[in-house]
Parts: structure tokens; sequence; C-alpha cells
């Protein structure tokens, strides 16, 4: 190799002086320390300043540390968006340790599957959820993890089922802890699973690199500026909240935490905090749009709202903007960290009329700022289809805001980062600007208000039924939910059901939201050799015409 080849490489090595691996860690330090008095949180009654939630984190931190949690060690959590949950993400990767929020809604053989899969040793769990999670601990196969109860005085019922309170194990810690970044910043930073279709979902693995850039990328596409008051509504379990916890410490915003999406108590917080941004899918959007208390035109507080999934309706991106949130659609993953991709909006757009502009913002859009790519390729030949909005492809993601891959499922792994690209499943055109456009989905997952169903587990409940001969679960259009699981049934000869016992039986088997809401009797399609043409089915019920919400 000559001089000219070697000269920018010789002697120019990384140094602690030149090269830090990136972690959202990095973000609350900076805050506390260049903002300590500025509010960080607000709950209920109770605030915290950046310097304060940087101690409250050490101090946990420390706690988990003295119980020998670190480097690559998995926590996890079952809490709603309270100020603990928010210290979490922070707290447990300061350790060195991985950090599992568990989906509120799951049922306990769903929660103690990915307790085992993902080997959590520690478990915080508000009192909302004490009794699932107990059930869930006799169902765990392997060690139990140690639990801690996370009190909440503005939540009446349950009961402590740990060894320890939450505020008892943060006032035990050191505020003097030594926080323990990443030697590499692929380090893994959590673990959120995600249906697939197969009835048990995949563990995703994020990183230290891809969240402290998915975070900046927020700031970019929300149009986050400095200080911003940010509304919780978008559950912080949900792909850890789309980085926001991450996001808003980048910006030394304010956390202003909500337990639960109630319409009267959101439109009481947004003048109250001054809120700036929200997110969340379109059904929350809907709620508060069709709420009978809303406030709308010169009453509103204006508010720049993130939404995302599929094409949301034109009548929730117009009624939002009625009541003074101003939206910006947002498309992705778990495994891309949430929103990767975003339907950047050009200059002239606030000039047309509502229905044109909405059609406009529609639309899944272009990379995230600093992600590498997203597009629509033929997954045959891994080329881009042409920018004519009808030539359908696979919708694909790269670039530094894409997971490590599946935990222990190295095959699942390879298939989807065939080609060098990160195959979503879901099936779109390209635009004349390159803009990505969903039009159906080839995955068997039904995602209901926010949340992912998976077909083949919810059909995996009607095989059990003694009626059922076939069944097909398919996505149905539903004006709340965005879309439901419809199931198809076709009954054992001589055998007798009818659609209340069959939605009766699922609920008894599975969480609320993954049963199905109708159920259509009669043959189901089938081809020579006996697999179900779930295509027809969902023509029969429109799935194409269903949303993410």
């Amino acid at each position: 190799m000559s001089a000219a080849q070697n000269q920018y490489s010789t002697g120019l090595d990384k140094t602690p002086a030149n090269y830090v691996p990136l972690t959202p860690l990095s973000f609350l330090a900076r805050s506390a320390a260049v903002y300590p008095d500025h509010l960080s949180a607000v709950y209920e009654g109770r605030s915290f300043t950046w310097s304060e939630t940087y101690e409250r984190c050490k101090r946990f931190a420390s706690y988990l540390a003295s119980h020998g949690i670190g480097h690559g060690d998995t926590v996890a959590a079952m809490l709603p968006n309270i100020p603990a949950m928010n210290e979490l993400h922070f707290a447990v990767p300061m350790t060195g340790a991985v950090l599992n929020a568990l989906n509120i809604r799951l049922d306990a053989a769903s929660i103690a599957f990915q307790l085992d899969h993902g080997g959590a040793r520690i478990i915080l769990v508000d009192p909302e959820f004490s009794g699932v999670i107990a059930e869930a601990l006799t169902l765990v196969k392997g060690a139990k993890p140690f639990v801690i109860d996370v009190d909440d005085a503005a939540f009446v019922g349950g009961k402590r089922i740990g060894e320890i309170e939450y505020e008892t194990a943060v006032a035990a810690g050191d505020p003097a802890f030594v926080e323990r970044p990443p030697a590499d910043e692929w380090d893994a930073i959590a673990l959120s699973y995600t249906s697939g279709t197969t009835g048990n979902p995949k563990g995703v693995v994020t990183h230290h690199r891809g969240a402290y850039l998915n975070a900046v990328s927020n700031i970019l596409a929300g149009n986050l500026g400095q200080h911003p008051v940010y509304l919780w509504t978008l559950p912080m379990f949900h792909c850890n909240g789309w980085c926001f916890p991450w996001t808003i410490a980048a910006t030394a915003g304010v956390n202003v935490c909500l337990r639960k999406v109630d319409p009267a108590k959101i439109f009481e917080l947004i003048p109250q905090h001054g809120v700036t941004h929200m997110c969340g899918a379109p059904i929350v959007y809907n709620t508060l749009i069709n709420a009978p208390d809303a406030p709308k035109g010169g009453k509103a507080k204006p508010v720049v709202g993130l939404i995302a999934g599929a094409a949301p309706p034109v009548a929730v991106l117009e009624g939002a903007e009625r009541i003074g949130v101003k939206l910006t659609h947002v498309y992705g993953l778990t495994e891309v960290y949430g929103p990767a991709s975003v339907c950047a909006e050009q200059p002239g757009w606030d000039e047309l009329s509502a229905d044109a502009r909405a059609q406009l913002k529609r639309r899944q859009g272009v990379s995230y700022p600093l992600q590498e790519g997203v597009t629509v390729l033929d997954p045959e030949t891994m080329r881009e289809v042409p920018r004519d909005g009808e030539t359908i492809g696979e919708v694909m993601f790269r670039g530094n805001i894409v997971m490590k891959g599946y935990l222990k499922n190295e095959k699942a792994t390879q298939e989807a980062f065939a080609g060098g690209w990160f195959h979503t499943g879901d099936l779109g055109v390209l635009d004349e600007h390159g803009y990505v456009i969903i039009k159906d989905r080839s995955k068997d997952i039904i995602i209901s208000g926010g949340e992912n169903v998976s077909s083949v587990e919810v059909e995996d409940i009607l095989y059990k039924h003694p009626a059922v001969l076939f069944a097909a679960v398919v996505a149905k259009p539903d004006p709340k939910w965005g879309e439901v699981p419809c199931a198809f049934i076709e009954l054992k000869d001589g055998a007798k059901a009818t659609e209340a016992e069959i939605i009766a039986y699922c609920r008894e088997h599975m969480s609320g939201f993954k049963t199905p809401k109708s159920v259509v009797f009669g043959v189901i399609p089938k081809t020579s050799t006996g697999k179900i043409q779930k295509f027809l089915l969902r023509n029969a019920v429109g799935s194409a015409k269903a949303i993410s919400a």
C-alpha cells in the first residue's frame, strides 16, 4: 500500500480525546449539568428538576449494581407512563444492563414467555398490574426475577408483591455512583418484544448508537427545539416511547407524565403545563377530536403532534387541526426504534386546502434525518421500484437506526436483513417525489390501537375450541381502533357455535385487544394443497383499507 493511501490512517487513531461511543446517557448528564434547575418531569402534583432526575437515576443504578446487575443483564418493567418509567431508561443502562419494557396490555402467559426468553433478573411492577405479574411469575420456567414495587398514589387498588418499593431502593442508592457507559456503542440498551407471524413474539435488541441517533432524529423531524414540554400519551413501553425519554433529555425538556389516555385530563394538562409536543397513534388523536369538551378554534392551544402507522384518515388530520394539533406523519417498527421515516413537509403545503394538505401528509414519507434510507424494493431483485405510485414492492430500511437483531433467533435476523436491507413485510409504492406510501402488509399482523396482534396466535386459540375445524384471522377496518381481528370459522360437521360464544372463548384465553371483534362462519377458501387463501378473506372484509391506529 502506498504512502498516499496510508497517510490518513498512520498515527491517526481513535483515542479517548477524539472518540467516545455514542449513548443517550450523555443527554441526561448534559442537561443536569447545564440546566440543573429546569423542570424535567411533572406528575400528579410531583415535580423533578434535571439535577434531581440525574441523581435519582444514579441512585437507582447504584442499587441495581449492588444487587449484581451489570453488563448484559436484563431488567424488566411493567409500568405506565410515570416518572419511574422514564428514569429506568437511564438508570438501567447506567449499569450496563438492558431495559425490557413490557406491554401493560399483555396476559400472564405472554409476560412469562418474555421474562423467560429475555432472562430478566429484576422486574419493576406498578400495583395496577400486580395481579397479572403475580400470575406470570407462577408460569415462569426459569429463575424468577426479583420484584420491585413502584407504588403510585394516583392509583387506587392493587397490592405489593415485591421485596422492596422503588422509592426505598432509590433512597438506598449512592448519589455519587459512577455510571458505566458502553465500551462499544453497539452494546444493547433495550429489549422490546414484537408480534410476528408465529405465536411467540420476537425479542428486538436495540443499541446505544441507534437510540442516540433516533433521539436526535426525533428532535429534527418533530421540530422540538430546546426545552419542549412533552405530553406522554404514547406508551413508554412501546419501542421505548419511540426513544422520547432520551429525546426529551437531549432537549432538556419537560416530561408531562400521564398514567392513561383521558381526554379531559389531557385538555387540562395542555394549558396547565404549556404542552408543546405529543405523540400517538391515530386512535389517540381521534379520541381527542371527538371528546365533548375538546377546545376548538381560538380556544385550542397549538401543539405539535407526531402520528404513526399506515395512512391516518383524512378526518383525523383535519380534525386535529381544528383542536389545535398540527400533525406530522411518521412511520416505523420496533425494529427501527419506532419512527424512522417522516412525511417531510414541503414549502407551500400550509396554503393548500385542508383536504389536499391531508392527502399529502398521509404518506409514510422519506428517511429520518439520521437514518440512512427507506424505500420500496422488489424483494426478488432488491432493486427500487419505479416512482410511479403504482408498482408495489416491499418497504425496507437500512442505516444506523436499525436493530442489532432478534434475541436468540439468528435465522429470523438473517431473513430480516437479507440483501443488506431490513425487510418490514409492509407492501408499498413510491410516488414521483420518492415518498413511500404503504398499500398493504404481507405479514399476518393486525395493528389494533397501535399494538401488534399476531393472527397465528389468535388462530391457535381458536383451533382449541371443540367446534372449530378451520380458522383464519385477518384485519378488519375499525373506526376506533384502526383495525381489529376478524375471525373466519369453518365448523366441524354437526358442531354449533355462535359469534358470542367464540368471542367469549377467546376472551378467556388471551388479552382483550387480541380477541376477535367479529366472527364469520362458513367454508374457508383453500388452495388445492389445503392452504388457506387469506387474501380472499382480506378482500372480503376490506383489510387493505384498515389503518394502524
